[in-house]
């Protein structure tokens, strides 16, 4: 059963929108600029042929040293790697970020415009919006993100981390001003994080709100699949290891490998599962350097359609 690929994903509806996203959707968070032209298209391809219609891009500043702009060189190489791969525009659901870095002498429609410009594309289905610390209030977002709606740059938004309070207030001031309200909130869900969608003020927000929960971080950077825990491991996190800082994370991890031998899966696919059961996610965020890490993460969908009861109460237990 491991070997089973998905070439037709389910999918589920964005909070009061009409856009319908795959369960599984691909990020390019620190990724494509990284990696040769032949590596990402590879990602993008193997992405695509598995049913993935959920992508996610960002703005950020080049780290590499090597990017010809200072920042948002990453919105160019996904672009590229778009077209490259294939795709067409009107059969995925592409997603970015509103971050308000340069606000206010960059309205919310010149940041857009900007990344538009950068991608190259017309519009995008989903902008997230941050929560800046000297940004705009919560009512000027939202009048923004209405605006950006009503202009046809956007065909929804979304919030990206915000605390429950803050969400459950854009969706009543969306209510009271007959604006387009959030349909989803992107926030960091794994079997070792789960206060922002399962704490209560978190659950009564979502639930006021109305939107989808797009789970990110699900993997909990990597640390679930396993791949730190022989010696002399490699990756982001190595570094990290000693000490009680990722503790949590490691004794999930071991737990999940167990329970990921009797039930013939992966801990990565287990722990996407984990996120996927939660009606209220709408779909899993994921990153990848090599396509066979997309196909591995797929395999979420089919192992959560055959686990047990009991299995799935085992899985649920780890990292509680």
């Amino acid at each position: 059963m491991i070997g089973f690929v998905s070439k037709a994903l389910p999918h589920r509806t964005l909070g009061s929108s009409a856009i319908e996203v795959s369960v599984l959707s691909l990020g390019s968070w620190k990724t494509y600029e990284r990696l040769s032209r032949e590596e990402g298209l590879a990602v993008m391809l193997a992405a695509r042929e598995r049913g993935i219609g959920f992508l996610d891009d960002a703005r950020y500043n080049d780290e590499t040293g090597t990017a010809p702009i200072p920042t948002g060189y990453s919105e160019v190489v996904f672009g590229e790697l778009f077209r490259a791969a294939g795709w067409r525009r009107d059969e995925v659901v592409v997603a970015n970020k509103l971050w308000w870095e340069f606000w206010p002498e960059q309205s919310a429609a010149e940041e857009l415009d900007a990344s538009l410009e950068r991608m190259g594309f017309d519009y995008l289905d989903l902008a997230y919006t941050w929560v800046a610390p000297e940004g705009p209030s919560v009512a000027e977002i939202v009048a923004s993100a209405g605006a950006l709606v009503a202009a046809g740059k956007l065909r929804a938004w979304g919030t990206g981390n915000w605390p429950p309070e803050l969400l459950a207030e854009a969706a009543r001031i969306a209510a009271a001003e007959g604006l387009p309200p959030p349909c989803a909130a992107q926030l960091p869900y794994s079997l070792v994080h789960r206060d922002s969608v399962e704490s209560p003020a978190a659950e009564a927000a979502l639930a006021e709100s109305g939107v989808s929960v797009v789970a990110s971080y699900t993997l909990a950077g990597g640390v679930l699949t396993g791949k730190y825990a022989g010696e002399g491991a490699h990756g982001r996190l190595a570094g990290k290891l000693v000490g009680p800082e990722l503790a949590p994370e490691l004794a999930a991890a071991e737990k999940l490998r167990r329970l990921a031998e009797r039930v013939d899966a992966t801990p990565a696919a287990l722990a996407i599962a984990f996120a996927l059961a939660n009606p209220r996610v709408a779909s899993a965020l994921f990153g990848a350097t090599r396509p066979e890490q997309v196909a591995d993460n797929l395999r979420a969908v089919e192992v959560l359609g055959r686990l047990s009861e009991t299995e799935l109460a085992e899985l649920r237990a780890i990292g509680t």
